[in-house]
């Protein structure tokens, strides 16, 4: 059986220009492996972070699309999906 505890190394390539910006972090470990969390756990749900759809995935997402609305939000001007009868609510209250 894998021992759940034992940490793992991942390696990869980053250019001249990301490299120097991570040289100025104290802890580049824990700075990237917090930042590969937040990206993992703030992904769109539809794409799942690829950033596109595919040609079937589109269809569900005109079809959603053709009931509810983008908005942005007048607190915080994030864009967020409305619809129907929630146009008028507000999460910043």
């Amino acid at each position: 059986m894998p021992d759940k505890n034992k940490e793992s190394v991942v390696t990869f390539k980053v250019d001249d220009s990301l490299m120097e910006a991570l040289k100025l972090i104290p802890n580049r470990s824990e700075f990237i492996r917090a930042a590969i969390l937040q990206a993992l756990d703030n992904h769109c749900p539809v794409c799942r972070g690829t950033g596109v759809l595919t040609p079937n995935q589109k269809q569900h997402w005109e079809k959603f699309a053709s009931h509810h609305e983008l908005r942005e939000c007048d607190d915080c001007h994030e864009m967020h999906i409305v619809c129907g009868d929630a146009c008028n609510t507000h999460v910043h209250e």
